[in-house]
């Protein structure tokens, strides 16, 4: 089969397009055929060998951690699954992924895809989706009536935080540039602060109860929007690089967040999608052969939207 893979740490042109073996399933996975991975940034870390700490991967690697596709064969006890359906799941970090035309995956991180987008889509949906889920829902208890602060919500987190808030019913604050009004707006922000050409500390008068950060930051900058916490909320963050400031004398709590795989949380967020209330947004679609593009651009800071990675028909 085809595949992409590194064979040594380092920059996107490590990545190599190559033939390798068709994985075999053991008890307990199934083998999936790959309509899509995606892009995460995290990919660009484990790729680059400085998260070597929490993703020990053996070389070489194959990425791609979120996965779309139809179950091809069954390993030793796996039920409530068979060959042909169509699942979509979030692969572990350290083994082999699914930028190829075949991935082995548990079957317990596994769930039926949604059937109301195509299958390739769905790839964009499961880490994504359950950081935004994780952040707001499970750790911030984000509820209705509450105000949120998302900030960095023009990328593929807030893009399904921002819908996730709006759908709790709390009044939601989305920080974004002047190009993401439109898609922020209609994903349903309330406000939307351009962080380019406005002071995001400034802008938001009215203390808000959760601050979510998505963006890459200094600590005075994220310090700087704790400020706007009222006393008593709490401060989200998923971005590993600038951990989340407490603010212990007013009673704001701090939780770094690292996404873990939930198949039963998925297959909510799959129902969501099915039933018209959570949108699956892809900007574009790539083929297999041209990940390390894709890895180049995020690397480069043009990377924009979320972009599926597509192998090639078997």
């Amino acid at each position: 089969m085809k595949a992409v893979r590194f064979h040594e740490f380092g920059d996107a042109d490590v990545l190599r397009y190559e033939e390798v073996e068709e994985p075999v399933p053991g008890a307990g996975e199934v083998r999936v055929r790959v309509a899509a991975t995606t892009f995460n940034l995290v990919d660009d870390g484990i790729r680059g060998g400085w998260l070597q700490g929490p993703f020990p991967v053996t070389l070489p690697h194959i990425p791609g951690i979120d996965v779309a596709g139809t179950v091809d064969a069954l390993g030793e006890g796996v039920d409530g699954f068979a060959v042909g359906d169509a699942v979509v799941g979030f692969l572990p970090m350290v083994p082999d992924g699914a930028a190829a035309q075949y991935a082995i995956a548990p079957a317990a991180i596994l769930t039926a895809a949604p059937r109301s987008i195509p299958l390739a889509d769905a790839a964009a949906l499961p880490m994504v989706g359950l950081t935004a889920w994780q952040a707001l829902l499970d750790d911030a208890k984000l509820t209705a009536g509450q105000r949120v602060l998302i900030n960095g919500a023009s990328g593929g987190v807030g893009g399904y935080a921002v819908q996730l808030a709006e759908h709790a019913g709390a009044h939601v604050i989305a920080t974004g540039s002047a190009r993401s009004r439109d898609r922020l707006l209609a994903a349903g922000a309330d406000e939307v602060v351009d962080h380019t050409a406005t002071d995001v500390v400034a802008a938001v008068t009215e203390p808000v109860d959760v601050l979510l950060n998505l963006a890459k930051v200094t600590p005075e900058q994220l310090s700087a929007l704790v400020t706007r916490v009222r006393d008593g909320g709490v401060v989200v963050n998923t971005v590993p690089a600038t951990p989340a400031p407490a603010d212990e004398a007013r009673g704001v709590r701090a939780v770094d967040v690292f996404v873990r795989s939930d198949a039963d949380l998925l297959a909510r967020l799959v129902a969501l999608v099915d039933g018209g209330e959570l949108r699956v947004d892809v900007d574009r679609r790539a083929a297999l052969a041209d990940l390390a593009t894709v890895h180049a651009e995020a690397s480069a800071g043009t990377l924009r939207g979320k972009v599926i990675v597509v192998p090639e028909a078997t």
